[in-house]
């Protein structure tokens, strides 16, 4: 049989199901990733299976979203964490060192291993040779303890890239096309495997931009194959150890194809509000910048700061912009200092931001009200930046640095020279501020007053009635089901106080409607729950009672997280009923153990005396864990 890189990677780990499309398969995990806005619950969790130890080659436990620290919240979190790492085996990666998937690009990942991360971006070593994926957190809880992580076996697409990016053209450009082609719902249950000539010119940076970035096409992962290149930035990291060569077999049967000539690629930018809402940057005119944010996980890497720093040299930022850099890691931040590419970008104008996620979770850096605000980030979701009236734009670190300086949006091919940035042959390597984990697990845990115990899901109901308490729209994503802002992130560990944020971007009214019902029913348009792995937009309707939420379609990580944690993910069958419900009708599922057995679930609407046929598309295996009440509960009675 002649396999595909995913499907070579997958059948080595494979350890219940087999490599058939659309059954689910179970996998085991070689690497885990946390990090802090999503880590604490994850580590509560994985304290309350009772395990001694981390089951996994090598678990990383990451500080890089919530560092401003203007109270004791985030710092409490930061000490539970690193002294839950010391206990059980996992490396703690310090506040400053850097965000997770750059760091673990550089120090971790290992072609041809799986690895399992508490953040939707985890993808990114797809770059290395990686079958990386997003999970919730109590998924990657489950993989630290042993556990195998199960997905529904993925269609593979081939995306074949020939030809060589032109000058002022690069792979947030390639990500970008792809995203216009295939939308954010395009990619659900897919791998995107790369694969073409154009492959010897692209850098592990540069693919791991296209992987980071294939999240938001709803993808389970995205893959480069682990080649020469990637042996070279191994070498380059000092890991060359870590290599293995993994290509695909000649012959092997994709499931789609599609092919992008680089050679005739422009600059291409996402504009407000969707990362698929993309079109040609010559197509933008006139739209004067405010803000400039260069950074995130996918735009961060030392290649990328050194073509800005390059566009920038001699250069100051146009008197109406603000631009701010977030270097991706430690080691990206150390040779800009030593090469003096760092001078170059400040006295440019520019502010250094800390190496951390910081403006693109909405931690600082609003812009201004009704601002434009251009950015290499990954998600312009509206009101994710921290200014509900903000206009977001997506680009490549070249269009960023040339619209610093112009005050607008900018094609760069008009404006730059030729840049090219060779890979360096080695890296600065420092890894003082990653804590390895105690040899002996006499370590005391704290924990700080805001962390709070996760909510207790009961086993199912024999009848599950409610109110309709909020309807949606369809691309509701996990920022509108738990905001996440400078203001709440500090409270990740503390789901009470959560609650009363939950669905607000919205409905104001639905915190207390949920309150003075005693929870109910959630009523969602397509693609319900897009965007990052947070479980707390799971975790905070289950504390507020949420017992089912029907749907058109859902997203694919928070559809587990749903299950995981005992709610009911329903899909309408018609999705003309959608229409037909109204807020606070009165909702009834009659016999619900025996009726989930089934894909057909009857939901009676008592308001209107209306029945409606939905969908419970879940495996066997999730149907159980619903009876016990969800994954943790099924962990420890098994």
């Amino acid at each position: 049989m002649k396999l595909t890189v995913a499907e070579k990677i997958i059948k080595d780990h494979l350890k219940t199901g087999e490599l058939k499309r659309g059954t689910e398969i179970g996998i085991r995990i070689d690497q885990t990733l946390t990090q802090d806005s999503t880590g604490t619950m994850a580590y509560l969790q994985f304290e309350a299976m009772g395990i001694d130890r981390v089951k996994t080659k090598k678990s990383v436990a990451y500080i890089d979203h919530n560092m401003l620290q203007t109270g004791p919240e985030n710092a409490d979190d930061h000490l539970y964490i690193q002294r839950v790492a010391k206990k059980y085996g996992i490396y703690f990666s310090k506040p400053g060192n850097g965000i997770c998937h750059q760091i673990h690009l550089e120090r971790f990942g290992v072609p041809g291993e799986t690895l399992l991360g508490s953040d939707s971006h985890t993808p990114t070593c797809g770059g290395l040779g990686m079958l990386a994926i997003g999970a919730g957190g109590l998924d990657v809880a489950a993989a630290m303890a042993g556990g195998e992580y199960f997905i529904t076996m993925p269609y593979i697409v081939k995306v074949e890239l020939t030809g060589k990016l032109n000058s002022g053209v690069s792979a947030k450009d390639i990500i970008l096309e792809v995203l216009r082609r295939f939308r954010v719902k395009g990619g659900l249950n897919k791998i995107f495997e790369y694969s073409g000539d154009g492959l010897k010119y692209l850098s592990v940076p540069e693919r791991a931009t296209i992987t980071n970035m294939g999240a938001e096409l709803g993808a389970t992962t995205s893959i480069f194959p682990s080649d020469e290149v990637t042996y070279r930035f191994l070498k380059a990291q000092g890991r060359e150890g870590d290599y293995i060569e993994i290509i695909a077999d000649d012959g092997a049967i994709y499931d789609e194809e599609v092919r992008i000539d680089l050679d005739s690629l422009e600059p291409l930018v996402a504009s407000p509000h969707s990362p698929d809402n993309v079109v040609p940057v010559s197509s933008l005119k006139d739209i004067k910048v405010n803000q400039v944010a260069i950074g995130s996980c996918t735009n961060s890497s030392y290649m990328d700061l050194m073509k800005v720093a390059e566009i920038l040299d001699g250069k100051t930022i146009a008197e109406d912009v603000s631009l701010v850099i977030s270097p991706g890691s430690k080691q990206v931040l150390n040779m800009l200092a030593e090469n003096g590419a760092l001078s170059k970008l400040i006295s440019s104008g520019a502010r250094i931001l800390e190496c951390g996620c910081g403006p693109c979770i909405g931690m600082g850096q609003a812009p201004s009200t009704n601002g434009v605000s251009l950015r290499t980030f990954n998600r312009n979701f509206k009101g994710r930046s921290g200014t509900p009236s903000s206009n977001i734009y997506l680009a490549s670190p070249e269009v960023a640095a040339i619209s610093a300086l112009t005050g607008y949006i900018t094609n760069p091919i008009e404006y730059m020279e030729d840049i090219n940035i060779d890979m360096p042959e080695k890296f600065l390597l420092n890894d003082n501020l990653i804590v390895s984990p105690s040899e002996i697990d006499d370590v005391d845990i704290i924990r700080g007053p805001n962390i709070k115990p996760f909510p207790k899901v009961s086993s199912l109901r024999e009848e599950i009635e409610g109110k309709v308490l909020i309807k949606v729209g369809d691309d509701i994503t996990t920022d509108h089901i738990m905001p996440s802002n400078a203001k709440l992130l500090p409270y990740r560990s503390n789901i009470p106080h959560l609650s009363d944020y939950c669905l607000v971007p919205c409905d104001r009214e639905f915190p207390k409607r949920a309150k003075e019902n005693g929870g109910g029913i959630i009523l969602g348009g397509y693609n319900y729950g897009q965007g990052s792995s947070r479980e707390h937009a799971a975790l905070v309707p289950l504390y507020l009672g949420i017992k089912a939420i029907i749907a058109k379609s859902f997203a694919r990580i928070h559809k587990q997280n749903l299950v995981n944690n005992g709610i009911l993910p329903l899909v309408f069958k018609d999705v003309k009923d959608f229409s037909k419900i109204d807020l606070l009708d009165e909702l009834i599922i009659e016999d619900v153990s025996n009726q989930i057995k089934e894909d057909r679930v009857i939901v009676r609407n008592k308001t209107k005396d209306e029945q409606y046929e939905l969908s419970l598309d879940i495996t066997e295996r999730q149907r159980s864990m619903l009876k016990f009440g969800g994954l943790l509960n099924l962990l420890r009675d098994n």
